[in-house]
Formats: C-alpha cells, sequence, structure tokens
C-alpha cells in the first residue's frame, strides 16, 4: 500500500479494537473553502460574460478585476494570489497574455505587400 511498518501495524491495531468504523478517515484536512461551488459557478458564469459585461471599462481580465467580481458575487474578498489560485485550482484556467502588436499595424496592407513583393 505504499505506506511503513509503523502505519500499517497502527492501522492493524486499529481495526483489531475498533473494527472497519475504527479505520474511518477524520475527513477533509485543512480550512473549507470560503467560495461554494454554486458560487463558484456563479463568478465563471460572470468572467465567461467578458469583462465590459462585467462592469469594466477595457475587455482584459486582471487579478485585481477578478477579485472584485469573487467579492460583487460572494461578499468575500481575496487577495490577488488567493484569487489566482482559485483560477488556476478551481477553474483550471491558466494564464494569458495579449498579443504585443503595434496600434498602427495594417494587415491587409502587409498581405498585399507580400503578394506583390514575391516575399511570400
Amino acid at each position: 500500500m505504499g505506506v511503513s511498518a509503523q502505519t500499517a501495524s497502527r492501522w492493524h491495531q486499529a481495526w483489531s479494537a475498533g473494527g472497519r468504523q475504527a479505520l474511518a478517515g477524520a475527513g477533509r484536512a485543512g480550512r473549507m473553502p470560503k467560495l461554494s461551488d454554486d458560487q463558484v459557478a456563479e463568478v465563471t458564469d460572470v468572467l465567461t460574460q467578458g469583462p465590459q459585461a462585467g462592469g469594466f471599462d477595457t475587455d482584459m481580465w486582471t487579478l485585481t478585476r477578478v477579485a472584485d467580481v469573487i467579492e460583487r458575487v460572494s461578499g468575500v474578498r481575496y487577495s490577488t494570489t488567493q484569487t489566482w489560485t482559485i483560477l488556476r485550482e478551481r477553474l483550471g484556467w491558466s494564464r494569458q497574455r495579449p498579443a504585443r502588436r503595434a496600434v498602427e499595424r495594417d494587415d491587409e496592407a502587409i498581405n498585399r505587400w507580400v503578394k506583390t513583393s514575391g516575399r511570400a
């Protein structure tokens, strides 16, 4: 089972003294999450609609904005570090960065130039 002999011995003693019930786990270790699964689903709904639908000026999510959404939906305030943990661990999301392109970039002009210059 991948445990030490001492652990196996303790389990056997517990089983001998109290049967199967004595081997039952203690339950979840650690602090319970502040956000319920329903609240996480509500937050996800707001996030998937986009930042502007969520009441923000630009169309880019930041950790501060996500923390604001979480607080609006649930009443629980998280730091940016905790917010990133929620996004990563509970929602399975990853960090995305926008492509860095010049505002003046004209893809049509670039394509025309490639076609006419023979550099394709």
